[in-house]
């Protein structure tokens, strides 16, 4: 199965729209630069309502473990994802209280080996690059390399990701998990219900059809 997050959540009603559409995780950006910033009181009003199967992540850029630690303990997070330019051994110390999901910024010198650095993530990131950005680019990324890295790894793809190519990137890829923010939206921050439909109903076509291929390889 591949897991489905839907990052850049900033309102209840987003959340719970993600969920129905059939969303695994939801991702809360507390990077303050982030057209998609949350504010840690407000995720507290309504936290408790989530659905309790939907996993939640806090998605930070840089910010101290101690500080990232604490935030995701009183909001009851089951994650963090660190989309900055945090150490090995900045992750392995927040790895010790919490899963980390690390992500990386893929641009055309990104070598592969840079992940085997970060022994303590539960899961890889990959997302695009772009200079003075930390994500949410709206482009693709190297699907290729991707596709390397999640033959011996647990990859999540992001970047440039919508109900149009979803199912394309997913036979190639064969990751962990999808990622998607901006291909799911009217505007930045706000999420398009159908356009969630669409894209969760794209990852399970895909699904499907991988499936399908195997059974048929094995002559089932």
């Amino acid at each position: 199965m591949v897991r489905v997050k839907i990052c850049g959540i900033t309102s209840e009603e987003d959340a719970r729209a993600a969920c129905e559409a059939g969303a695994d995780s939801l991702g809360f950006n507390f990077y303050k630069a982030s057209p998609r910033h949350v504010d840690a009181a407000e995720v507290a009003k309504f936290r408790a309502r989530l659905p309790a199967n939907a996993e939640v992540v806090g998605v930070f850029v840089n910010a101290r473990p101690i500080d990232v630690a604490n935030l995701c303990a009183s909001l009851g997070f089951d994650a963090v994802q660190l989309h900055g330019d945090e150490t090995p051994q900045r992750v392995a110390e927040l790895a010790a209280t919490i899963p980390v999901i690390k992500a990386f910024r893929v641009g055309p010198d990104f070598l592969l080996e840079a992940l085997d650095e970060y022994s303590r993530a539960s899961a890889f990131l990959l997302d695009a690059a772009e200079a003075g950005q930390y994500g949410g680019t709206g482009r693709t990324n190297d699907w290729a390399l991707a596709r390397s890295a999640a033959r011996t790894r647990r990859i999540i793809l992001a970047g440039g990701l919508n109900a149009e190519n979803v199912a394309a990137a997913i036979h190639l890829v064969r990751p962990y998990g999808v990622d998607v923010a901006s291909g799911v939206e009217s505007k930045p921050g706000k999420k398009d219900q159908a356009r969630l439909r669409e894209f969760i109903q794209e990852v399970r076509r895909a699904e499907r059809s991988l499936e399908a291929m195997k059974e048929d390889t094995l002559g089932l």
